[in-house]
């Protein structure tokens, strides 16, 4: 069996800018001293003088992207997410989501799957921050094909959007002819009828894996990639629910106010339906690698397997 192919989300933003780049001059890339690490470098290197970097300030870069976007510009503002949603939030509040206005911002090196960083980089509450914005989009895409046509998306979409990138190598895993990215839209990957597993970013090919480990014990699994947590598909969520009756979200992010909240709060005004939400427990990450984190943190397909299947006895 052939190597399944892996990329990280980080690169397909930097690949994808660089494409955009060619198509529409009005788009300009902001950095904060990280270019190498966000990928925003090879459009750096293509396109020197539309590229600026902002320096070790990301609040002030933040200011810079709003006004530039007042001027006819379609400013994508890159850092980490720690710092793009952590440390610039006042600023992303107030001089992006208070105003609506037309930035686009590429959060990378989200989640645990940072790694060695540690905690004090592995944003697990970016998501939940986002969210909380009036007007934001919130997009987390699973795979390098994904990543690509969100950022795309986001250019054509007129308003601010937040881009969640990772550092991790995935899995491509929508590589077919006819797929198709729409914000607020999301993917059914497998159908299913005893349980439906709702999975958002690097999770969702960890949820197809445990799919199939249900699979071999008789649970059919229904696997569905919710890539905009913000506006949520609620049609396809409160179809799912009415489904199978049992639902499990799965994020590398916080449990409290990512994407098991948003599906929550969903069926809970919509169509009660029980929830487990599977992600991070209310606790901080810790530094090790990558993927013996989320296997510590039960976030591989094992841990999703191993949860679902204990709750469905």
């Amino acid at each position: 069996m052939s190597e399944v192919k892996k990329v990280a989300t980080r690169d397909s933003y930097g690949n994808a800018l660089v494409e955009l780049g060619k198509e529409h001059e009005n788009l300009l890339v902001l950095d904060a001293d990280l270019a190498a690490a966000t990928k925003t470098g090879v459009f750096k290197k293509e396109f020197p003088d539309r590229h600026i970097d902002c320096g070790i300030a990301e609040a002030n870069m933040t200011g810079i992207a709003a006004g530039l976007s007042t001027c006819g510009f379609v400013p994508f503002m890159s850092t980490f997410a720690m710092f793009a949603a952590g440390r610039s939030f006042e600023q992303v509040r107030n001089s992006i989501g208070y105003p609506h206005l037309n930035v686009k911002i590429g959060a990378t090196h989200a989640g645990i799957s940072v790694g060695e960083d540690g905690a004090s980089h592995q944003c697990n509450e970016d998501i939940a921050l986002m969210r909380a914005i009036p007007g934001m989009v919130v997009i987390n895409p699973s795979d390098d094909i994904e990543a690509k046509a969100a950022v795309k998306a986001a250019y054509e979409y007129e308003g601010p959007v937040y881009l969640r990138f990772g550092r991790l190598a995935v899995p491509v895993i929508n590589d077919n002819a006819d797929y198709k990215f729409e914000i607020g839209k999301g993917v059914q990957f497998r159908d299913g009828k005893d349980c439906t597993i709702i999975a958002t970013g690097l999770c969702v090919s960890e949820s197809l894996a445990a799919a199939e480990k249900l699979a071999a014990d008789g649970i059919d699994a229904q696997v569905i990639n919710i890539h905009t947590i913000k506006p949520l598909d609620e049609e396809l969520v409160i179809a799912a629910a009415k489904k199978t009756g049992r639902i499990f979200t799965v994020e590398e992010h916080s449990i409290i106010g990512g994407l098991g909240a948003a599906v929550s709060e969903c069926l809970s005004e919509k169509c009660p339906t029980k929830v487990t939400r599977i992600g991070m427990n209310d606790v901080f990450g810790e530094s090790g690698p990558a993927k013996e984190l989320l296997h510590k943190y039960k976030l591989d397909a094992d841990g999703i397997y191993e949860r679902i299947t204990a709750e469905m006895k």
